[in-house]
């Protein structure tokens, strides 16, 4: 029996390739995002190429209840998700005194909020099968603190911490929980958050090797990975002697535009 992965965030970018690579390996898919053309389009593209059922509902995960909607859908269809892809998520770019009070708290619903829920309804029934995978899309910023971007690294830094604990708490269970962690990718994420012009984001690296990496991790059941192997590097080895001062002028500087 093919086992089931829901992607959100899988209209572009990491999300899209995660779906693409999981058909590939002959698994069906549910396919969630808030661009019902695009979700169309890729699972069409999946459903012949792969020769696997590919699911979609368009959906906006910062509204309150659309957690429960997804999860409402898949049992409806009769699904057992198997396989969970937390991937949709995103930035913005500013002073924290100046941005928005609803931009930041839409932020922190979709990139903490829906994850979280996603993870209290899935998980629940991976355990009782005694198998299933997690796979959070983080990022590095989850290491640090990020001025010009300080409330999507708080967001990344909660996504690395739940992983990791979450990973931990369930290690017997036969399900596995891994944080994919990677630096700037070229997807619409930068555009999304108003950077287009910084540069942060001048060399990214491209969507399907960051979520092959990541796809990898999940499969072997890794805690964490950080996909970048300078970035890797920096955070684990230059980083934890660098003065904080420097450090964070450093990503100041690389942040703005």
């Amino acid at each position: 029996m093919k086992k089931v992965g829901l992607i959100t965030g899988a209209s572009s970018g990491i999300g899209k390739q995660l779906a693409i690579i999981h058909a590939s390996r002959g698994n069906n898919v549910v396919l969630t995002a808030r661009r019902l053309p695009e979700l169309e389009t890729l699972a069409e593209e999946i459903r012949t190429k792969y020769n696997v059922e590919a699911y979609v509902m368009a959906i906006d995960l910062t509204e309150r209840d659309a957690p429960n909607k997804i999860y409402a859908f898949t049992e409806k269809e009769g699904l057992f998700v198997d396989y969970l892809f937390n991937n949709a998520g995103f930035g913005g770019h500013g002073k924290f005194v100046e941005r928005q009070l609803e931009a930041d708290k839409a932020m922190i619903d979709l990139n903490v909020g829906a994850l979280t829920e996603l993870m209290h309804l899935y998980l629940p029934n991976m355990v009782r099968n005694k198998f299933g995978k997690v796979l959070n899309v983080a990022s590095t910023a989850g290491f640090i603190a990020g001025p010009l971007q300080a409330t999507y690294f708080a967001t990344k830094a909660f996504v690395v911490s739940l992983t990791k604990a979450t990973s931990f708490e369930l290690r017997h269970t036969g399900v596995t929980v891994t944080a994919l962690c990677p630096g700037p990718v070229k997807t619409e994420f930068d555009v999304v958050a108003g950077m287009g012009g910084s540069e942060m984001f001048a060399k990214g690296a491209d969507a399907y090797s960051t979520a092959l990496c990541g796809y990898k991790a999940m499969m072997k059941g890794k805690r964490t990975v950080i996909s970048d192997l300078s970035l890797r590097f920096l955070l684990r080895i230059v980083a934890p002697f660098l003065p904080e001062r420097i450090m964070l002028g450093v990503i100041e500087k690389k942040q703005s535009i």
